[in-house]
């Protein structure tokens, strides 16, 4: 069994002016940005992703982005790019969250390109899969999964497989104070791991780290982390303020 180190990734949604995140990145790396016991990747708004990336340079913290076009440049008013994300040194990009889903039409096909587009440009996409409420009550959880993470994942080849990052947001817990029982969460991070093994082959698979998306705090982390498939977390409310942050950092430091 390949032991995968774990990985916190903190989405900062729309908060944090950049003299915000400066303030709030300073806290991070004095705290954790030396330890190498997990991966620790801090994702800002884009007018802020300069200061952080800067803010960083030289502790063992990574950069991400909440977002990307899948265009290298052009007319797309608003819109980043790849080439744009890696000249700043960022490293992950999320992609498909359940926000760019739900509020701006992002369809399965819309945010695979994205992935073949983030993959090329040597940026490890952070691929978000997940289930509404209503889908969940209808027992249509594993099916919407496999939709989005098949459909996600098409065109991705074996060997680039294992720089993609999966994390598992039941919509209906994020930021909502609801969290996915552990059982829940493990049996659909699980499920996802059996897909990859289907898809990649299992020593492919079992490479793959597998982030939780719910609601993740100090209080549900260690029960959370402890599970066999759950790599780590995308956090959201929690990782705007550092105390809970650290908290989780070394939640899955702890966790085995």
């Amino acid at each position: 069994m390949i032991s995968r180190k774990k990985l916190i990734a903190g989405n900062w949604k729309m908060n944090k002016t950049s003299a915000d995140a400066l303030t709030l990145v300073a806290d991070l790396v004095a705290s954790v940005g030396r330890q190498t016991d997990v991966d620790v990747v801090v994702c800002p708004p884009f007018t802020s992703i300069e200061t952080v990336g800067k803010a960083i340079e030289g502790s063992m913290l990574k950069l991400g982005a909440q977002n990307m076009h899948p265009e290298a440049s052009g007319a797309y008013t608003g819109e980043v790019s790849a080439p744009m994300l890696r000249a700043l040194f960022a490293t992950h990009v999320i992609l498909g969250h359940s926000e760019r889903r739900a509020l701006f039409g992002e369809t399965d096909a819309f945010v695979n390109k994205k992935v073949l587009t983030a993959l090329k440009n040597q940026l490890k996409p952070i691929l978000c899969v997940g289930e509404s409420l209503g889908e969940r009550e209808l027992g249509l959880t594993l099916k919407i999964v496999q939709t989005q993470l098949e459909a996600g994942l098409d065109g991705v080849s074996k060997d680039l497989a294992s720089s993609v990052v999966i994390a598992y947001e039941p919509v209906w817990a994020i930021g909502t104070g609801k969290v996915a029982t552990t059982e829940q969460a493990q049996e659909v991070h699980a499920f996802i791991r059996s897909l990859l093994t289907k898809l990649f082959t299992e020593p492919v698979a079992q490479k793959v780290r597998i982030l939780y998306g719910g609601s993740m705090k100090p209080a549900n982390a260690p029960e959370l982390l402890a599970q066999k498939d759950i790599d780590g977390g995308l956090i959201g409310g929690a990782a705007l303020e550092a105390r809970s942050f650290v908290e989780l950092v070394t939640a899955a430091a702890a966790a085995k």
